[in-house]
C-alpha cells in the first residue's frame, strides 16, 4: 500500500521483457494455486532460495531461445530488478504514515519481500519497527509473522491496526487479534484510520 499496485508494474515488466502475459498468469496460478507441488514465490519471500535462483526458475518457465532472442539463462540475470523497476512510492500514503506517527502512534512496516534490497533512507523517521519476510524467514499470512511484528512494536496485537491491500493478509491479521483494514484507495483508508484513531489525518 506504500507503493503503486503490484499488478500495475508487473504488467509494465511483462511488456518490456517481451513475456507472454497469459503464460506468466498461468505460471503464477500453477505456482501459487492450492495444492501446488512447489512454490518458488513463497520460497523467495522467506529467503529459502536466492533472488538469482528464483530468476533462473522464472526464466526457464517464461523464456525460450529463438534466433532473435538470447536464451533464458542469458536473460535471467536482473529479471527481478527489471520486474520491480516500475514500482513507485506512493507519497500520499507516506504522508499518512508520517502524520499518524507525529500524532503519537507507533508505526511499523511488515512486508513480504521478493529478494531485493530495500531503499531504507528515511525509514527511521517513519517506522518504529520493521519486519521483512526474507530477513525473518516468515511471510504474510503466516500467524507467526504478525506475532513477531507485535513483539517488535512492543504492543499487543489487540492494539495494532494492520493495513494491507490483500484480503488474506488482512484476514490473518484479524485472526491474530489485530484490527484489519483492507486498503482499496487512499481516501477510504484515511477515513477508516481517522475513525479508529479519532484524529484528523488530512
Amino acid at each position: 500500500m506504500l507503493t503503486n499496485p503490484l499488478p500495475e508494474f508487473m504488467a509494465e515488466w511483462v511488456k518490456a521483457d517481451g513475456i507472454d502475459p497469459d503464460r506468466f498468469a498461468e505460471l503464477m496460478r500453477r505456482w501459487l494455486g492450492p495444492g501446488a507441488d512447489r512454490n518458488p514465490v513463497h520460497d523467495l519471500e522467506t529467503g529459502r532460495i536466492s533472488a538469482a535462483e528464483f530468476e533462473r526458475l522464472l526464466a526457464a518457465e517464461l523464456l525460450e531461445r529463438t534466433p532473435a532472442q538470447p536464451g533464458a539463462a542469458d536473460r535471467a540475470a536482473g529479471m527481478l530488478t527489471r520486474m520491480f523497476s516500475g514500482m513507485r512510492v506512493e507519497s500520499s500514503m507516506i504522508d499518512v504514515v508520517r502524520t499518524v506517527r507525529a500524532a503519537g502512534v507507533r508505526t511499523g512496516l511488515l512486508s513480504n519481500s521478493w529478494g531485493l534490497d530495500y531503499e531504507r533512507d528515511g525509514w527511521d523517521a517513519l517506522f518504529d519497527a520493521v519486519v521483512i519476510s526474507g530477513e525473518v524467514g516468515l511471510r504474510k499470512p503466516d500467524p507467526a509473522i504478525y506475532a513477531l511484528a507485535s513483539e517488535r512494536l512492543g504492543l499487543p496485537c489487540e492494539q495494532i491496526v494492520f493495513i494491507d491491500d490483500l484480503r488474506p493478509n488482512v484476514q490473518a491479521a484479524a485472526a491474530a487479534g489485530m484490527v484489519g483494514v483492507q486498503h482499496v484507495d487512499l481516501e477510504t483508508t484515511v477515513s477508516e484510520l481517522e475513525i479508529l484513531f479519532e484524529t484528523s489525518l488530512r
